[in-house]
């Protein structure tokens, strides 16, 4: 079955600290069905095990038997060689839980396993903003800070298979401490909660108590939301800087819950950038917005499912396979 081709469905989750979101989507890369609901991160594993269940459910007309795979996307450490779910701040009572094997359980057709941002990356390089790239990065901007990275059509892994985690590079090495255990990481520096907190700190007075919350008064023209957002955009670029510096990039990416308000922050990311960015030819890389909108998420989990069934079927390329095996 082609790539673009209409007919059989993917069942998408895509579990963020914040959403959950549950669809259907055909091979083209079309959402037919999307379903969200917060995480709730307090109710457990189980809890949110259900809702998953009954959502996909409903994206499949009552059975998920009708999908041929389910693609999952996961905030935080992730194995996807096992499907089982790392320590994830996020996410209390997670850490061990198997989600592969439940939804395979659940639904009897198979599951995949991704860190939610290499899943980004697999479908703005299939659908969206990063497609015809060679060299292509997604930064995912939202609870947390998420980085996918494609080389030649392949989705970069480290060591042992797993994904490294960009948003904990640090770009003040003396700021403050960061739920890692190290200090001035990029996440703690650039990430939704870090922009609320800062929000919180300099005009209590104001009530934005969500990094939404200020972006929007941004967008209105309140002077002083609009100096945290360029704040914000700044830390965002610095990190961006370091990744171009090292790896020159055809295209940079930003997705993510908090870069619905891209035309906000990406004068001062650029800006940033192009200050920063001095010995490498910057003119070759470009910064966009996510292709995909508001459900980038789902669609590149249902990209990750259909990579990693082409992965497994390239035994030459010494690919790991679900088991861990080459």
């Amino acid at each position: 079955m082609e790539r673009g081709e209409r007919g059989k469905l993917i069942g998408a989750v895509d579990i963020g600290g914040t959403k959950i979101a549950v669809a259907s989507v055909d091979r083209g890369g079309r959402v037919l069905m999307e379903l969200s609901r917060p995480t709730m991160p307090e109710e457990g594993f189980d809890a949110a095990l259900s809702h998953i269940i009954t959502m996909l459910k409903t994206c499949a007309s009552g059975s998920m038997e009708k999908f041929e795979g389910i693609g999952i996307g996961c905030t935080g450490p992730v194995d996807a060689r096992t499907g089982i779910i790392g320590e994830v701040p996020f996410l209390p009572g997670w850490r061990g839980r198997n989600i592969v094997s439940e939804l395979e359980k659940a639904s009897g057709v198979s599951a995949v396993l991704e860190n939610d941002a290499d899943a980004h990356a697999l479908g703005e390089f299939d659908w969206g903003s990063g497609r015809g790239a060679s060299r292509f990065i997604m930064i995912t901007v939202g609870t947390g800070i998420g980085c996918g990275m494609i080389f030649d059509g392949r989705l970069y892994r480290g060591a042992g298979g797993f994904h490294p985690e960009i948003g904990h590079h640090s770009i003040d090495w003396k700021s403050e401490a960061c739920s890692c255990g190290s200090r001035g990481c990029w996440e703690s520096a650039a990430s939704g909660p870090a922009l609320a907190a800062l929000a919180l700190k300099r005009y209590p007075e104001a009530g934005w108590s969500t990094a939404k919350a200020v972006c929007e008064a941004a967008e209105g023209g309140d002077c002083r939301a609009k100096a945290l957002t360029d704040e914000e955009g700044e830390a965002l670029g610095i990190g961006i800087a370091n990744l171009i510096t090292i790896l020159i990039p055809d295209v940079v990416v930003l997705g993510g819950g908090i870069m619905k308000s891209f035309d906000l922050f990406a004068p001062v990311v650029r800006a940033t950038v192009q200050k920063r960015c001095r010995l490498v030819p910057l003119e070759h890389t470009k910064i966009l917005p996510s292709g995909l909108g508001g459900s980038s998420g789902v669609i590149g989990a249902a990209g990750a499912w259909l990579h990693r069934q082409e992965e497994s079927g390239t035994e030459s390329a010494g690919v790991w396979q679900k088991d861990g095996t080459r």
